[in-house]
Formats: structure tokens, sequence, C-alpha cells
């Protein structure tokens, strides 16, 4: 076994990853090695770990093989599993280009939160199948130091809280991970948005990343926020029978989101590879014990 593992580096509205290609998973990336290589001091730095394998591959995308060639292996930065990364998506999509897995049009990838759809341009933005979001009635307050705001339920395939303030600053450090009521609402974690209006269907927002902490940007935290901004606008494209398009500024860059009629919802936006290179196997093992 060879003691060099390739790496890339790539980001989507500077939500940015370490890119392990590894088509027949063969590379053991427990928690500990994601961190590691996670680490922006000791490691690589990112918010989380692209692991591109085939879905033949691995056991937990076998049965998507059919539909969809390659799986994206998604962790946060602190080693957790996750179900879906919109941003990652895209940069998933564009390795997969740059390495001649794709070319420009549409591509299936499969994810733990279902196969998404990717359109793929040759050069410029990649828009996303992003599946439907689900409304859960519960009410859900979220906190920040005494503050405290009504947030809405929403579930992109991952968990949201998206809660609509006077001030992105009213949301403090977001080192630590916001407060939240109830506890049942979340039982695996949840991300948090924090949201403000910018113009007609124009917000801003940031987030903290379940597991990863603040983020420059967050795929399905965007469509999260655009499907909450849209509801409390009085505009639900089901009933409608009209697309609803919002621009979602993030603090790394600008995200796209329509939600289509039929409850589909599309992202679009940048991804960029950066770098690779490869790392020690031996640093890595070190780095773990």
């Amino acid at each position: 076994m060879s003691s060099r593992i390739a790496f890339l580096k790539g980001h989507g509205t500077e939500n940015d990853f370490v890119i392990v290609p590894d088509p027949d998973n063969a590379v053991d990336l427990s928690p500990a090695a994601v961190a590691a290589l996670c680490d922006r001091r000791a490691g690589i730095g990112g918010d989380g770990v692209l692991h591109v394998v085939r879905s033949a591959a691995h056991p937990e995308a076998r049965a998507m093989a059919a539909r969809a060639e390659w799986f994206m292996d998604y962790r946060n930065s602190d080693g957790s599993v996750a179900e879906m990364c919109g941003n990652g998506v895209r940069v998933f999509a564009r390795y997969l280009q740059r390495a001649g897995h794709a070319t420009a049009g549409d591509l299936a990838i499969a994810t733990r939160g279902g196969v998404k759809t990717v359109h793929l341009a040759k050069d410029g933005d990649i828009t996303v199948g992003m599946g439907k979001a689900r409304l859960p009635e519960q009410e859900v307050t979220v906190r920040v130091g005494e503050r405290s705001w009504p947030a809405r339920n929403v579930d992109m395939g991952n968990p949201h809280a998206v809660a609509f303030v006077e001030d992105l600053a009213h949301a403090g450090d977001l080192l630590t991970p916001p407060a939240y009521s109830p506890a049942s609402a979340y039982p695996d974690g949840v991300n948090v948005e924090f949201v403000v209006d910018r113009g007609p269907r124009h917000v801003a927002m940031r987030v903290h990343e379940r597991g990863s902490g603040e983020t420059r940007s967050c795929g399905t935290g965007a469509c999260a926020v655009a499907v909450a901004a849209a509801r409390r606008d009085g505009a639900d494209p089901a009933v409608t029978g009209t697309p609803v398009t919002y621009t979602v500024d993030v603090p790394g860059g600008r995200l796209v989101i329509t939600e289509r009629p039929d409850g589909e919802i599309e992202m679009t936006g940048p991804a960029v590879i950066v770098a690779e290179g490869e790392f020690d196997r031996a640093w890595l093992d070190e780095a773990v014990r």
C-alpha cells in the first residue's frame, strides 16, 4: 500500500473542503483522521472532507449505484458524518469534472441524503437539485446570550433552524452551537441560520454548522433560508404554481435558490479547485494516535 495519499483542496463560496479521491474505498477515514486533515494549523484545513468513492464500493451507497456512479462520503470537520452538504456537492462535481469522470451537462451524485442531480457547466456556476424541503410544524426557539428568536424548522435532508434577526451581529461569535428548544426538535443537533433582509427576495445569512462551527457558507442552509423566507413572505410555489427565487448572500459569496411548484429546490453557485497534492500516511497515523 502506498505511503502517499492524494488530496485536493476546493471551496464553494468559501465553504472549503479536503477532497480525498478513493474510488475503491481503500482509505480508512476514521473520525480522528478527518479531524486531523481538517485542522487548520496541524493539518490541511477545511470545513469538512469530501471522500470520493464509487457507490458500488461503499456499503452505504451500493443501493444507489445503478443511479449514481459516485458517492459523496461527506464528513464534518470534527469527524462526524453528515447527510448532505450543498456546497460540498458542487465541489465534488467540479472534482469529478477535473478528474475526467464527468463532462459538462447533467450528473447524478449519491449522498446520504439521496441521489442529487447536478448540472455542471464546463466553465461557470453549478446547479444542484437539492430535493424537497420538509417543514415540521414543531415550534422552535433559538438563543444566543440574552437574545432569543422564533425559528423555522426546515429539513433539507439535514436539520435546520432558521431565525430572522435585525442584525447578523446578534448571532454572536458562533464559536459554540446556539442554544435551542425544545431539545426534542433536533435529537442529533442542528444547523442554525441567522438571517436579515437585503431587499425584495434578497437575504443575507450567517450559519453555525453542526459539527463544524461557523462556516463561510452552507448550501443546504441557504436552501432552508430561502424556503423559510418564502413562507414568511406568503409565497408557496405549490399553491401559486409559480417558481420562487431568492438570492442568498453568505460571508463567502452568493447563492441563488429557486423553489419550483413541484417542491424541488435548485441551488446555483460557484465551485473552485484551488490546489492538489499528497499527504503522508505515516503523518496521518501519527496524528490520530
